[in-house]
C-alpha cells in the first residue's frame, strides 16, 4: 500500500514541469447538444479531465455498433462483459473480475437519475437512448450500494433537445422484428413532452428438439412518455415508462456423454437441447421518476424522486432434460420507492475550492413465491434412491408428484449521507469523498411440503415451517482522486477508493432445506448446516488502486483512454451449485480475491472520412483465499470473468451529393473475448473467441436503412456452463445473424 502510494506521488510530481495551466471547464461540466445545454446532476458529461476510467456511448456510437439493450454495449467497453444468458431475467455483469449471476448486481444502473434497484430489470429495449456513460471501477461513494464494479448512466432523447418525429423498423434472423415510434414536441416555450413506443417479437434461433419448437422465442413491448419544463432557475421532468416481456425458455444444451436408458434407447445427446416441461420468462415494469434541478446564485440543488414497480414470473425445467425431475416457478412482486437530495457549489473561474453533498433513502418490498415440484424422474433418482442407498430401507410415497413450497417477504431500506470536496491548485485536482450507508433486510419465510408416504415402519408426513431472518449492513466508503490536467484534453490521474455490494438471502436454497428435513423424518442426515448458515451470505467489499491517462490532439482526430487498476477484494461473492444430487443455486462469500490488469481505448480518424475505434481489456482475478471445506483454490481464476475483451470498428463514409442519398457508411468490427472459466478447479472454459460483423448503412436528411450481418463467420461458443443433479450443461452464442434496419427522422 505505501509503494503504490509513493508511485502514484512520484508519478504525478514527474509531470508537474510539462503541465501547462489548464482552461476553465463550463459549470458542472456542460455537454453541449445541439443548442442546448446538458448537465448531469454528480459527475457531470465531460468525463476526460476526471480521474475516472469512463466511456461514452453516444447515439450515433450507439447506432454503428447495433446496441439496443446494455449486453451489446460489452461489445465496445474494455473490460466490462454481459454474457448474452437465457432470458431478460439474467443480467449478469463482471468488470475486472468483479460480478456474480444471481442476486445482487457489481454495477449500479440509473436511467435518467433514477437507479434502477435489481438486476432483473437491466435488461431492456433501448428506445431514443442520448448517451449511456459507463464508469468502471467503485462509485460507492456517490452511488452507493452494488457499484463496486461500476456505474452505468442512461440518458434518454430530451423533447428540449430534439422536436419531431422518429420512426424505426427492423427485421432479421428467426423472423425478428422490431418496431418503434416517437415524437418529441414543444407545447410552450418553457413546456416540452415526448411520448414513445415499441414492439418486438422473434421465432428464435434455437430449437427445443423434444418438442420440436424454437425455444428462445420472445415479444416485448413497452414505451416512455416524458414531460419537463424549464424557467431560468428551475428545472422539473417526469419521466413514465411501463414496459412488458413475454419469452420462451433457455437454450441450455446439454455438454455430457450421451445418456441411454436400461433398454440402450439414446435419451439425451451431446450438444442437444432437449427438455419436456415448460419454460419461459415473463415480466412487467412501470416506473415513474420526477427531477427538480434549481439553479441558485451560488449552488445548485437537485431532488430525484420515483417508484418502480417489478412484477416476473420464471418457469423452469430444472433438469433440462427429457426426464421428469423436477421444474421451479419463481413469481416475484416489487415496488420500490428512493429519494435523493444532492446540492453542489457552483464552478467558476476563480474557485479553488468545490463540494458537493447528499442524501438518499430507499425502500424495497418484495415478496415472492418459488414452488419446486419433484416429478417421478426426480423422486426416485433424488430421493427414494439416496434414501434406500443410505439406510437399507424401503421407502415409498403417496404423492405422483412432491410440492416443495417457499414462501417470502423481503423489505429491504436503506439510508445514506455522502460529501465530496475537490481543491484545484494550478494544474493538480485533488478530491475527497466519503458515504455513510447503512441497509436493513428481512426475510420471513413459509415453507411447505405435502409428501406422504413410508419409510420402513416410519410414515412420513406433510411439513409445514417458518421463521425470520435479519441482515444489518453499515459501510463507510472513501474516495480520494489526484489529477494532473495538462489542458482541457489531456491529463494523468490517480485514484483510491473502497467499493462495496451488499449481502442477501439464498432463498433459492430452500427446497435444500425442505429435502434434508424430508430425510430427517427417515433418519437419514443429509446436511448439519443451520437454515441461517445455508441461507445467509455476508457483503462483498473491495479496495481500487488505479491510474490512469486521458488523451486528445486539439483537432480531436486522436482521441484515447488508459488505466491501471489493482483490487483487493474480500469476501467475494460467488454463485455455485453445491456438490452432489442436489437442486439448487447459491451465493457463497470466496475468503480473499485480487484482481489487476490494464485497459485502454482510442478512436483515431486518420483522414476525412474514415474512423477507427479499438477498445482492449487485461484483467487477471485470482483467489487468494478460499476453502469449500474439501478443496483449496488459492491460485485459481475466478470464473465466469474474461480474462480478455477486445473490440475494434473501422467506418468509411462516402459523400454523395444527391436528394434522395446524401451518405454511405460501410463499417466493420470485430470482438473477442476469453478465456472463461466456468468452475473454481479451474478444469472447464471457453477459450478466447472471435466474432466478425459488418453493415453497410444509406442514409440521407430524413431518412437511413442498414443492412448488416453479425458473426458472420459462424464461430461457435458457449456464453455459459453449469451443472444440474450432476449433469453439465451450456448456452452456446448466437449463430451467424443478418438483418436490414430502417429509420425516419421527420
Amino acid at each position: 500500500m505505501q509503494r503504490v502510494t509513493l508511485l502514484i506521488l512520484l508519478v504525478l510530481l514527474s509531470l508537474q514541469a510539462m503541465a501547462v495551466e489548464p482552461p476553465i471547464e463550463k459549470p458542472d461540466t456542460v455537454l453541449t447538444i445541439g443548442s442546448v445545454e446538458v448537465t448531469s446532476i454528480k459527475q457531470g458529461t465531460t468525463l476526460r479531465g476526471k480521474a475516472i476510467a469512463a466511456t461514452l456511448i453516444d447515439a450515433e456510437m450507439a447506432q454503428r455498433n447495433h446496441i439496443a439493450a446494455l449486453k451489446d454495449a460489452s461489445e465496445v467497453v474494455p473490460n466490462f462483459y454481459i454474457p448474452d444468458y437465457g432470458s431478460r431475467m439474467t443480467t449478469s455483469v463482471y468488470v475486472r473480475g468483479l460480478g456474480a449471476r444471481i442476486d445482487q448486481p457489481v454495477v449500479g444502473m440509473n436511467i435518467d437519475n433514477v437507479p434502477v434497484m435489481t438486476k432483473e430489470g437491466y435488461d431492456f429495449e433501448m428506445v431514443d437512448i442520448e448517451r449511456i456513460e459507463i464508469l468502471r471501477g467503485p462509485q460507492s461513494t456517490l452511488y452507493g450500494r452494488n457499484t463496486m464494479g461500476g456505474v452505468v448512466n442512461i440518458y434518454t432523447l430530451s423533447p428540449f433537445n430534439w422536436q419531431g418525429v422518429r420512426l424505426g423498423v427492423e427485421y432479421g434472423s428467426g423472423n425478428t422484428i422490431k418496431a418503434k415510434a416517437s415524437t418529441y414536441q414543444k407545447i410552450l416555450p418553457n413546456l416540452a413532452t415526448s411520448v414513445s413506443a415499441y414492439y418486438t417479437r422473434t421465432d428464435g434461433l434455437f430449437e427445443n428438439l423434444h418438442t420440436g419448437k424454437m425455444c428462445d422465442r420472445e415479444q416485448q413491448g413497452g414505451g416512455r412518455f416524458k414531460l419537463a419544463w424549464r424557467s431560468d432557475r428551475l428545472k422539473i421532468e417526469n419521466t413514465l415508462a411501463f414496459s412488458l416481456t413475454k419469452q420462451g425458455g433457455y437454450p441450455y444444451a446439454y455438454a455430457g456423454e450421451d445418456i441411454v436408458d436400461d433398454a440402450g434407447k439414446l435419451i439425451i445427446a451431446n450438444g442437444e437441447i432437449r427438455y419436456n416441461d415448460p419454460c419461459g420468462y415473463e415480466r412487467v415494469e412501470v416506473s415513474d421518476g420526477v427531477t427538480v434541478r434549481y439553479d441558485a446564485p451560488k449552488f445548485l440543488v437537485s431532488s430525484i424522486t420515483s417508484y418502480r414497480y417489478h412484477d416476473d414470473k420464471m418457469t423452469l425445467d430444472q433438469d433440462f432434460m427429457p426426464l421428469s425431475y423436477f421444474t421451479l416457478v419463481q413469481a416475484r412482486e416489487e415496488h420500490t420507492a428512493t429519494e435523493e437530495v444532492v446540492i453542489r457549489s457552483k464552478e467558476s473561474e476563480n474557485r479553488i475550492y468545490n463540494w458537493l453533498c447528499g442524501v438518499f433513502g430507499f425502500f424495497k418490498q418484495s415478496d415472492m413465491n418459488a414452488p419446486v415440484r419433484f416429478k417421478q424422474t426426480g423422486i426416485e433418482e433424488l430421493i427414494i434412491k439416496n434414501a434406500s442407498t443410505s439406510s437399507g430401507i424401503d421407502l415409498t410415497f403417496n404423492n405422483e408428484e412432491l410440492l416443495f413450497d417457499s414462501g417470502f417477504d423481503i423489505p429491504t431500506w436503506g439510508v445514506a449521507a455522502y460529501h465530496e470536496s475537490s481543491v484545484t491548485l494550478g494544474k493538480f485536482h485533488l478530491t475527497a469523498g466519503v458515504r455513510f450507508d447503512y441497509e436493513r433486510a428481512r426475510l420471513d419465510y413459509l415453507c411447505a411440503s405435502d409428501a406422504e408416504g413410508q419409510f420402513g415402519l416410519s410414515p412420513i408426513t406433510p411439513d409445514r415451517f417458518g421463521g425470520r431472518l435479519h441482515n444489518d449492513f453499515f459501510e463507510i466508503l472513501p474516495r480520494v482522486t489526484a489529477t494532473v490536467r495538462f489542458d482541457a484534453r489531456n491529463s494523468l490521474y490517480a485514484s483510491v477508493s473502497k467499493g462495496y455490494k451488499a449481502g442477501g438471502f439464498n432463498t433459492q436454497m430452500f427446497s435444500e432445506v425442505q429435502q434434508a428435513r424430508l430425510m430427517k423424518q427417515m433418519g437419514v442426515a443429509m446436511n448439519r448446516m443451520s437454515i441461517d448458515e445455508i441461507v445467509r451470505y455476508k457483503p462483498e467489499w473491495s479496495w481500487n488502486y488505479e491510474i490512469g491517462a486521458h488523451a486528445a490532439t486539439a483537432d480531436g482526430r486522436f482521441v484515447a483512454e488508459a488505466a491501471l487498476f489493482y483490487i483487493d477484494c474480500r469476501d467475494q461473492q460467488l454463485t455455485v451449485f453445491p456438490e452432489g444430487q442436489t437442486t439448487g443455486r447459491m451465493m457463497t462469500n470466496a475468503g480473499k480475491t485480487r484482481s489487476f490488469g490494464a485497459e485502454m481505448s482510442a478512436r483515431v480518424s486518420p483522414f476525412k472520412k474514415f474512423d477507427v475505434s479499438l477498445s482492449y481489456g487485461y484483467t487477471n482475478a485470482r483467489f487468494v483465499e478460499f476453502r469449500s471445506g474439501k478443496s483449496d483454490y488459492a491460485g485459481q481464476y475466478v470464473p465466469y470473468a474474461p480474462q480478455h475483451t477486445a473490440a475494434a470498428r473501422a467506418t468509411y463514409e462516402i459523400v454523395i451529393p444527391t436528394r434522395w442519398l446524401e451518405r454511405i457508411m460501410l463499417g466493420v468490427g470485430y470482438k473477442g473475448v476469453g478465456p472463461i472459466f466456468w468452475n473454481e478447479e479451474n478444469t472447464l472454459k471457453q477459450n478466447y473467441y472471435s466474432l466478425l460483423d459488418a453493415s453497410v448503412r444509406f442514409s440521407a436528411r430524413h431518412y437511413s436503412v442498414e443492412v448488416w450481418g453479425r458473426n458472420l463467420t459462424g464461430a461457435e461458443y458457449a456464453v455459459f456452463h453449469f451443472e444440474s443433479i450432476s449433469h453439465p450443461f451450456q448456452q452456446k452464442g448466437r449463430p451467424r445473424t443478418f438483418g436490414v434496419t430502417l429509420n425516419i427522422n421527420l
